[in-house]
């Protein structure tokens, strides 16, 4: 156990979804609210560990297991949980199960996602099912959650912290990614309508939009010439981490955040400036 421990979200209880990644944003999120005093449930959807990249392989890592374990070193609780969030039953049953081990939710971060690659191709060439499950894992899955988090909260009473992770491609279009740019536009305009509908219950919902963040979901892409062209675009002249990520979600999900609702912020080194 370490005494790093902050008590700014002591006694709150969180959800991470898609956080069993050694290198990802959600378990860079889950461990960044652990360290502020949080509870935290960390979903996956139970990977096959022949698929585990190779740093994972060598570290012994065990997906949302190994997240959890991360977490209780701060001396909070933890909770990992096998979820599919593109089904709507799974996601109520991911809320319950949470209320009844820790018996209340205050906070739930969407980040789950379709992984990189099939659908990285023209329009032209667009497997429908395939733009289809893109939409299903991040448009469906944040709206399925969002619902169901929200139910929770305002039955609760207290408010509550909604943050949906979205992305650059929420905010301007790229050839051969319109299956990710589309569910993402969707979240951001989706967050904007939620913070409406539940701000006089004190429940905050905002998006974040993260650029190139060097994680294990972008290993198709390589880290040669590709990588490094995409590193040209950015000011900072790097990519972010996702504990950088996790760390402005941290904070939106504190009560320094409390009168900042509807937003789509962005956390990208510069490459996109407009909201």
């Amino acid at each position: 156990m370490t005494d790093q421990t902050g008590s700014e979200l002591k006694g709150k209880v969180a959800i991470v979804t898609g956080a069993g990644r050694m290198r990802g944003i959600g378990r860079g999120t889950a461990i960044v609210l652990a360290k502020m005093g949080a509870n935290v449930v960390v979903t996956g959807t139970g990977r096959d560990r022949s698929t585990f990249p190779q740093d994972e392989r060598d570290a012994g890592w065990r997906d949302i297991n190994s997240t959890a374990e991360q977490i209780e070193s701060y001396g909070v609780r933890a909770l990992p949980l096998v979820s599919n969030v593109a089904d709507q039953a799974d996601v109520q049953n991911m809320i319950d199960a949470a209320v009844t081990e820790f018996g209340r939710l205050d906070i739930i971060v969407n980040n789950a996602a379709a992984p990189y690659g099939s659908d990285r191709v023209s329009v032209l060439d667009m497997d429908t099912d395939v733009f289809k499950a893109i939409i299903d894992v991040k448009l469906m899955g944040t709206f399925y959650a969002c619902k169901a988090a929200a139910a929770q909260m305002v039955k609760q009473g207290g408010g509550g912290r909604i943050v949906n992770l979205s992305s650059t491609m929420g905010k301007s279009g790229r050839a051969n990614t319109s299956a990710y740019n589309a569910a993402n536009f969707a979240v951001d305009g989706f967050t904007q309508a939620l913070s409406k509908e539940v701000g006089s219950h004190g429940i905050t919902v905002n998006s974040v939009c993260p650029g190139l963040i060097d994680t294990s979901r972008l290993d198709p892409m390589g880290r040669t010439d590709r990588w490094d062209a995409r590193l040209t675009e950015i000011p900072l002249r790097r990519a972010g981490t996702d504990e950088e990520v996790g760390e402005l979600i941290g904070f939106l999900c504190s009560p320094r955040a409390a009168y900042i609702t509807g937003q789509s912020i962005n956390v990208n080194g510069g490459v996109i400036t407009e909201r």
